[in-house]
């Protein structure tokens, strides 16, 4: 059954119409990937934005100290408690225990002690507290070389925040400018040459039947072909690799360009946006204070 609200959702990742979207989403037996790249082979939908809706509030946080580097995320149900003390104070706690524990993964990180309880009790805590859950979502740690050296930035007092690992001349601005890079564009990898085989075939697939569709590309040689598609391939790919795309403070200039000038090289980053890839819960309120009137 194609519902409302995956029409909703996929209109929401292609811009695409509703009448399209359900057709789509009909013609795919609403797989959303599938509609996707139903609609942009008959052209309706001119990219695949696939980034997660952003919907859940709290904070992300990135701090750096020595060869150590942290970086995370908390949530809550409403942006107004994430700017309650008690969150913020939470937050501090969190990242001290982060990094001075170094844990390998979440159930580790739940267990760090602090003079309060663990984290987990602390999470706890102010969940009953502040009558709103709270939960650590995410979070890395990240050790850098002696030689190396980290760029770290969080946007608008964490709603974004990176944590980038660079070799080669340090610099500070570079750092902060690589970081905010990173924050404002959102590359997916570094180079090209990271992009998974099966990602670069599945857009070649997506391209070619984008191609059989226009008349114009009719009985044009095979080499021309692939030329074009390789061309589109380039081009698709071009804002998700951070060497690839405009530099922000002079678009005129390559990322890769400003890093080589710089005497720098980006070994790897992580960035966190409070909220993607998690849907928020649609409220009805006006069913809800019918409800409580009946109750």
């Amino acid at each position: 059954m194609i519902t409302a609200s995956l029409v909703k959702e996929l209109r929401e990742k292609t811009g695409a119409g509703m009448m399209d979207c359900k057709k789509a989403l009909t013609e795919c037996d609403g797989n959303i990937e599938k509609a996707i790249d139903w609609l942009r082979e008959k052209g309706i939908a001119k990219a695949a934005k696939k980034s997660g809706r952003i919907a859940a509030e709290g904070l992300s946080r990135v701090a750096v100290e020595g060869n150590t580097g942290v970086i995370f995320e908390v949530n809550s149900e409403t942006d107004f408690v994430a700017k309650n003390d008690q969150f913020l104070a939470l937050l501090d706690t969190i990242q001290g225990a982060l990094l001075a524990n170094k844990p390998a993964d979440m159930d580790a990180a739940l267990a760090c002690k602090t003079a309060e309880g663990t984290l987990a009790d602390m999470i706890t805590t102010a969940t009953a507290t502040i009558g709103e859950k709270i939960t650590l979502r995410r979070f890395a740690v990240v050790e850098k070389a002696d030689d190396e050296f980290f760029g770290a930035y969080m946007h608008m007092g964490g709603k974004i925040s990176v944590l980038s690992v660079l070799s080669g001349k340090e610099d500070a601005a570079v750092a902060k400018n690589m970081a905010m890079q990173i924050a404002s564009m959102s590359p997916t990898y570094i180079t090209r040459d990271e992009i998974p085989a099966d990602v670069v075939e599945h857009e070649r697939g997506v391209q070619l039947n984008i191609m059989k569709e226009d008349p114009k590309m009719a009985g044009k040689p095979e080499q021309m072909l692939q030329k074009i598609i390789e061309g589109k391939l380039s081009k698709h790919f071009k804002d998700q690799c951070l060497m690839d795309q405009e530099f922000f403070l002079n678009p005129d200039q390559k990322v890769s360009q400003f890093l080589k000038e710089s005497s720098a090289t980006v070994k790897s980053f992580i960035r966190y946006a409070v909220g993607e890839g998690i849907e928020k819960r649609e409220e009805n309120f006006a069913e809800e204070v019918m409800n409580q009137i009946k109750g």
